[in-house]
């Protein structure tokens, strides 16, 4: 199993209805809005990286509202 942090940008006022959309989406562990240079962050999971990657290319970036996203991949030391 692999997970990722994805911190999310979102258009004025949008943090709440991004926030809301990603939560449905599958593979999403837990949705939060935050205060701070990004709005929504986000605790993701897949079987691979692969699945992750298309995880998030294919369905949180494409939420309306987003303007940008930085990943952050979890690393067991």
């Amino acid at each position: 199993m692999v997970q990722a942090y994805i911190l999310i940008q979102t258009e004025v006022g949008r943090a709440r209805d991004v926030a809301g959309q990603i939560a449905d989406l599958a593979g999403v562990v837990r949705v939060d809005a935050v205060t701070g240079p990004y709005d929504v962050i986000v605790l993701t999971e897949a079987n691979t990286v692969d699945e992750l990657g298309k995880l998030i290319v294919s369905k949180v970036q494409m939420v309306p509202g987003i303007t940008r996203t930085l990943t952050c991949s979890v690393v067991r030391l």
